[in-house]
């Protein structure tokens, strides 16, 4: 089994959450579009790993998860202080913590 079709497809997702990231301008878009491209670096080193016949990748795609993790838990908190404050999830009108 060769890891050439998990990784365009890898490089497929990973392309498709960029796009959401750069393109649109709603946080909740943007912060799926980040998951996104870090489940499509987790399936590369899924991939990788496999292919290679290590744990190396695997223990990589660990640390990836537990990191997603911890950025759920901290930006969604932002976001909906965000958006209790200014009643708009808009990354544009997030000016909120100037000085």
């Amino acid at each position: 089994m060769n890891p050439e079709g998990f990784l365009v497809l890898s490089a497929i997702l990973f392309v498709i959450g960029l796009a959401g990231f750069l393109l649109r301008r709603n946080a909740i878009i943007a912060f799926m579009s980040i998951e996104l491209m870090l489940n499509a670096t987790n399936l590369a080193f899924v991939a990788f790993a496999r292919f290679h016949g290590n744990l190396e990748g695997l223990i990589a795609a660990f640390f990836v998860m537990v990191v997603a993790a911890a950025e759920v838990v901290v930006g969604l908190a932002i976001i909906v202080a965000v958006y209790r404050a200014r009643r708009s999830a808009s990354v544009d009108d997030a000016n909120l913590m100037k000085f």
